[in-house]
């Protein structure tokens, strides 16, 4: 299912399609406001395995990124000191992935690294649908495939993975870089992949 969705104001009957599909276990792909990517229910741990099978992703070795609403979503489900939060606050929502220490309200699948990728992207259609759904989106990046177009255009993505996933958001163009990665598990937070966001800290 190819459903067309607009940032500026995504429309309500469509975004409760997109939940229900979700709260079924069915698996999502979607803009964010770095590149397309597929996600499902962050709580649903069968739905997640199904991600991490297409994308071939272990999570005992690859860590697992959510998406929250807001930063009350963030505490929910990770770890974080006044000053983690104070720079997260200045930098989201934003093309930005934030490693946290997991909470225990997160399933065992995200525990075995005892980290979690955290995402508030600023678009509004991905946010209202977790708002909607009132659980995080668990979120991985369609980049690797050899053509970008096959990333970036809607129509063309689900073309290739309509048949892999329950529906494809049609957000318009996506873009071909990829969140800055920042890993705030240490004493000081520490930039381990430059990507689109440049942080202020």
């Amino acid at each position: 299912m190819l459903v067309k969705l607009y940032n500026e104001n995504p429309n309500r009957k469509e975004i409760d399609k997109v939940v229900g599909i979700l709260q079924e276990g069915g698996l999502i792909i979607y803009p964010t406001d770095t590149v397309y990517a597929i996600g499902c229910d962050a709580l649903n741990v069968r739905a997640v395995e199904k991600v991490c099978r297409i994308k071939g992703l272990n999570p005992a070795k690859n860590n697992l990124s959510i998406i929250c609403y807001d930063l009350s979503g963030v505490s929910e489900y990770a770890k974080m000191d006044n000053s983690v939060f104070k720079l997260l606050k200045k930098n989201l929502p934003g093309p930005f992935t934030f490693i946290l220490k997991t909470a225990s309200s997160l399933p065992k699948i995200y525990k075995d690294r005892k980290t979690v990728g955290i995402r508030i992207p600023d678009n509004n259609i991905i946010r209202d649908i977790v708002n909607m759904l009132g659980n995080p989106i668990m979120t991985t990046s369609l980049k690797d495939h050899e053509e970008s177009e096959y990333l970036t255009d809607p129509e063309l993505i689900y073309e290739e993975y309509g048949s892999t996933v329950d529906m494809v958001i049609d957000g318009g163009y996506g873009e071909t870089e990829v969140s800055t990665v920042v890993d705030c598990t240490g004493d000081e937070p520490v930039i381990v992949r430059q990507g689109k966001g440049g942080l202020i800290w």
